[in-house]
């Protein structure tokens, strides 16, 4: 399998601060890879680091085989412009805890903005691909509706179908469950179950633990910075082998 995340050393600082101590993380395309750890661990930090949303400190991380942030040549190492970073953060899709949607773009709307205005295609074709996303999503009636007349459950499968819409090749997904109320939790989490038998790389920051178990090749388990532990769902869920880890899962199944 290729990688299609090779994260190396990777150090991430917030004045003095050391937020990213090293983190080494390799995801095979088509994996899905869930982090868990108690808020401030890094793991936001990660994803953000991942897609260009932070630069890195130090070490190096390679998207799909391309070398995040920089170019190299021989021994040299040049940094990309902003326009180039931009063009390199498209190989992947963030869905973030707010829905961040357009508040006075319909749902149909927001999902056609970036394939029309950034990547400039068609847009009689990405109106027909915007309603695919919107049918795949369950919310194929609601394309002429504004986020103030969805549920967020509805406003974050909007915010799913609107990064799915740029074609991503790895999806990223920052606690995306995490601000909706417990009965709306299950809508984004079947839209999650989906896109993971279709193949898509998707790394995961949640707290969700069941979701874990039942959708991830691997559970990561992080702390202060540090990934601590790796393994299957079995493995880090239901037999530990780091005892932070397990302070962790007893703290949050109780």
């Amino acid at each position: 399998m290729t990688d299609m995340v090779l994260a190396q050393d990777v150090q991430k600082y917030y004045g003095a601060f050391h937020a990213l101590k090293g983190v080494n993380l390799q995801v095979s395309a088509g994996e899905v890879v869930c982090l868990i750890g108690p808020s401030g661990s890094g793991k936001s930090t990660l994803l953000r680091c991942l897609n260009q949303l932070e630069s890195i400190d130090g070490g190096a991380i390679r998207i799909d085989g391309e070398l995040a942030g920089y170019r190299q040549h021989g021994n040299t190492v040049r940094e990309l412009s902003d326009a180039q970073v931009s063009r390199q953060r498209l190989a992947s899709g963030m869905v973030f805890q707010r829905f961040n949607l357009f508040g006075h773009q319909t749902a149909l709307q927001n999902i056609m903005e970036g394939p029309v205005v950034v990547q400039r295609r068609p847009r009689a074709q990405v109106r027909d691909e915007a309603m695919a996303l919107l049918k795949r999503v369950g919310l194929a009636d609601k394309h002429g509706s504004y986020p103030t007349e969805l549920s967020g459950g509805q406003q974050q499968r909007v915010a799913i179908a609107r990064a799915l819409a740029m074609k991503p090749k790895l999806m990223l997904f920052d606690e995306p469950t995490s601000a909706l109320d417990p009965e709306l939790v299950s809508e984004v989490l079947a839209v999650m179950r989906d896109l993971a038998k279709s193949g898509m790389t998707m790394i995961v920051v949640t707290h969700e633990l069941s979701f874990a178990r039942e959708v991830a090749n691997r559970v990561v388990f992080m702390d202060r910075g540090t990934l601590i532990e790796t393994g299957t769902p079995d493995q880090v869920l239901g037999n530990p082998e780091h005892p932070r880890t397990r302070e962790f899962i007893n703290a949050v199944l109780a």
